[in-house]
């Protein structure tokens, strides 16, 4: 099967070996991605925007996403706002989720993480 790595040009996507996402076939794997904002909900929000970017990459849309996995620092204090804007992304769609307290991230300042699958329609 032919494989597409998708790129978001981040410098540490090289350094670190991995593609902002893959896609093989029919499905489309999107790693953990975080991304910069003042608070849980910004954080969540620009992370869905780099996700959403990458889906489209690969030739899938964010209604295609039958999973996502979500990994938060603080589940009582950054809990509603990342699934306030999960929820607005994802609420008519409704992928399997999962929520995931962790005790870090990859940078102090970062509350979330998400991952998405997609699987686009058989043509």
């Amino acid at each position: 099967m032919l494989r597409q790595n998708v790129t978001s040009g981040h410098p540490f996507e090289p350094v670190f070996g991995y593609s902002r996402a893959v896609r093989v076939g029919n499905q489309v794997h999107v790693s953990g991605t975080t991304a910069d904002g003042a608070d849980a909900y910004e954080q969540a929000a620009n992370a869905l925007t780099t996700i959403s970017r990458a889906l489209e990459k690969a030739g899938a849309r964010l209604e295609h996403v039958v999973r996502t996995v979500v990994y938060v620092t603080d589940m009582g204090t950054h809990m509603d706002g990342v699934t306030r804007a999960h929820g607005e992304v994802f609420g008519d769609i409704r992928p399997a989720s999962t929520l995931v307290a962790v005790t870090a991230l990859v940078r102090p300042e970062l509350v979330v993480e998400i991952e998405a699958y997609a699987i686009l329609p058989d043509d």
